[in-house]
């Protein structure tokens, strides 16, 4: 597994420099020289040695495999080719034989050698753009053009090539803020704040950041959903699916060096005190009776890391209210308590589908944003719920659910059958397991129909397979992501470890799932029974487009009984479909929205004439407007004059889902159409 060399890799390594061309950064930096610390050469070992001997991938560690991951870090990097030039690379290249050794020996120095260059061509680009701001510019230039997408561009020959691209971005930068209605001196200061804000991150840049965008290079370049996690993002991938945490219950973000008030969390203490309000400016923080920490300009994770702690404990905030006038500092104290993320739980609601003449059945909507710890019991009790409400039939909504638990897409879909298999589950030694639902007893054995999109992966995508292959109800939307495959989530830390620095965690592709009809739902996913409109072309995004994806495959069909016989039914169901989407003004738009989305696929710039974007920037606008008062006449309301003034009107009167209303009238239809047939069998039992 682990390749044999005979000369001395550390040597090597302890060596080597990287010889590349200074870009002029300024002599005053004050950029950190990052290097590996005490606890990166045990993490390293455990977790080539973990991958080594559990991975579902068996791979060698070489030089075929250390190549591919020098070309993935300098991705990482650097991926729009705006801050190396080609001497640089030329420079690496001598390099990329070594990152193999690196992770043998567990001294992963020349990871940092590049980062801390990149830090370097970061500053100096940032201090020319701030030059470039003193620079007349011309707005009416034809043919002058932003290129955003670089990924298979070369690398810029010298700095006059890179000069001309941050020539671009810092152009196309001013005139995004100038068509957002900005002078030119207004737009020219507000830039010059964010490249300095910029200037200034680069400076908090740690080693754990380092090793990260190193180990998960490394990782990636195995299998594409292997990563490495650093302390700070284990401890959020364990909260996002416990859906809780012990803290003060509110979301920040950073604004001009400032950590803000987001929103406030239901339920949490800084909801129960009333005191914190969204907009508020968070300057200091201290625990208990300790003194403040000033924390303007400090990084948002530092500053989340200080607010949060145990249960019981007291965090005392120092606060600006939010008034942009506002000069006046006040304390807050807070004990912290359990929070729960309830927006990130599944949620119930009620539709009835508009059919014109006379209204639909009552329909339930359940919204699942993802796989987290208890969603099956939380499931169970809102379809008591909309039972309760006598709903004709329900729609599990799982659109843009990345998946999480495999135990609970098992036990969610024991919600609506008796028992039986759920998915096969393939390991590296190509033992096959089957996970079962066991319980024999059904929640909701109603009509059911289940919308998918895109971005529905991984636990959705069983969920959504068994309850099409078992044809216990209709699957709609897009054809899925196609990740089909199960990761274990594991700490790198040991009980006997000494040191204070934690060592983070590891994410691992340990086995493969397949459908109980035998076909794997990798690469291909789940496609739907009736297939809605999509701007996105599965063969240009998913599963299938991920760098060293595992391959579809097929095994054995599992011991199932198919619950029903939908096909004539799904073909009455999709010709209504079809006739009702020709019909209807939203599709209409969003027809028009994935013609228009196809045709600028290819165009990878944007024209820097300020005129030209303002035109288009005035066609979009008119475009919106005209749609929004299309609908609202077909509310009956009155129409408005500009984009404005639907800011005034009531939040949801325009919030219109027309994937979720088209569910709804498909399961409208589902339900009459079943009733039908049930009355039909009923007469030839009866005969």
């Amino acid at each position: 597994m682990l390749k044999q060399f005979t000369r001395s890799a550390s040597a090597i390594l302890v060596g080597f420099t990287i010889v590349a061309s200074p870009l002029h950064a300024e002599e005053s930096s004050e950029l950190p020289q990052l290097a590996p610390e005490i606890q990166h050469a045990k993490a390293t070992k455990r977790l080539v040695s973990t991958y080594a001997r559990n991975h579902y991938v068996k791979f060698s560690l070489d030089d075929d495999l250390s190549q591919k991951i020098f070309e993935r870090y300098l991705r990482n990097l650097d991926f729009n080719k705006h801050f190396f030039i080609s001497s640089d690379i030329e420079s690496f290249a001598k390099l990329s034989n070594l990152f193999d050794d690196a992770l043998m020996t567990s001294n992963v120095q020349i990871a940092y050698d590049i980062y801390n260059l990149n830090l370097q061509r970061r500053e100096a680009r940032l201090d020319y753009a701030l030059s470039l701001l003193d620079s007349e510019f011309d707005f009416s230039k034809a043919g002058d053009k932003f290129y955003y997408d670089r990924e298979d561009a070369q690398w810029a020959a010298n700095e006059v090539e890179l000069n001309e691209l941050w020539r671009q971005r810092v152009k196309y930068d001013l005139s995004n803020l100038i068509l957002a209605e900005k002078t030119l001196d207004e737009a020219k200061e507000l830039l010059k704040k964010r490249y300095e804000r910029s200037k200034k991150r680069l400076s908090q840049t740690k080693s754990e950041d380092v090793f990260q965008a190193f180990m998960n290079a490394f990782s990636r370049s195995i299998e594409a959903h292997t990563s490495y996690l650093s302390p700070r993002n284990a401890d959020r991938f364990q909260m996002q699916m416990n859906l809780s945490f012990e803290g003060i219950g509110a979301s920040l973000q950073v604004e001009d060096d400032y950590t803000v008030i987001r929103a406030i969390i239901p339920g949490g203490p800084a909801d129960a005190s009333g005191a914190l309000k969204p907009e508020d400016k968070i300057v200091g923080v201290a625990q208990g009776k300790e003194d403040m920490v000033d924390v303007v300009g400090w990084r948002l994770d530092d500053v989340v890391e200080l607010i949060k702690g145990p249960k019981g404990t007291t965090v005392r905030l120092e606060i600006i209210k939010g008034s942009a006038d506002s000069k006046a500092r006040e304390v807050i104290s807070l004990v912290r308590d359990k929070v729960k993320l309830e927006d990130r739980q599944a949620q119930s609601k009620v539709v009835v589908p508009d059919e014109g003449v006379a209204s639909g059945l009552p329909i339930g909507v359940i919204e699942i944003p993802s796989f987290y710890n208890g969603l099956t019991q939380h499931v169970r009790a809102l379809i008591t719920e909309l039972e309760q409400q006598n709903v004709a039939g329900i729609i599990v909504d799982l659109r843009g659910n990345g998946g999480g638990s495999l135990n609970e897409s098992r036990t969610l879909t024991g919600l609506f059958i008796d028992s039986g298999p759920v998915v096969q589950v393939r390991s590296a030694n190509n033992r096959i397991d089957v996970e079962r639902d066991v319980d024999g007893i059904t929640v909701y054995n109603g009509p059911l129909t289940v919308l998918v999109d895109r971005f529905s992966a991984s636990a959705s995508e069983i969920f959504a397979a068994a309850i099409q292959d078992y044809q216990r109800g209709i699957v709609l939307g897009e054809q899925t992501f196609g990740k089909g495959t199960v990761q274990r989530h594991k700490g790198l830390g040991r009980f006997y470890d000494v040191q204070d620095n934690q060592l983070g965690s590891i994410q691992y592709t340990t086995s493969k799932f397949y459908r109980i009809s035998g076909g794997s739902t990798q690469h291909r996913g789940v496609i739907p029974d009736i297939l809605f409109p999509s701007a996105i072309e599965p063969s240009e995004w998913g599963e299938s487009r991920e760098e060293n994806a595992l391959p579809y495959d097929e095994i054995n069909r599992a011991n199932y009984i198919v619950m029903d016989d939908y096909a004539n039914v799904i073909d009455l169901l999709a010709a209504k479909h079809n006739k009702r989407i020709l019909q209807d003004p939203e599709f209409a738009y969003i027809l028009e929205d994935i013609a228009e989305y196809q045709r600028k696929q290819e165009d990878k710039f944007i024209s820097l004439v300020l005129d030209e974007r303002k035109t288009e920037d005035e066609v979009n606008k008119a475009q919106r407007l005209e749609r929004a008062n299309a609908r609202l006449k077909r509310l009956g309301k009155k129409p408005v004059q500009t984009l404005s003034e639907l800011d005034d009107l009531p939040d949801d009167l325009l919030d219109f889902d027309p994937f979720l209303d088209e569910a709804a009238k498909i399961t409208n239809d589902f339900i009459r159409l079943d009733k039908v047939a049930q009355h039909i069998e009923s007469g030839k039992n009866s005969d």
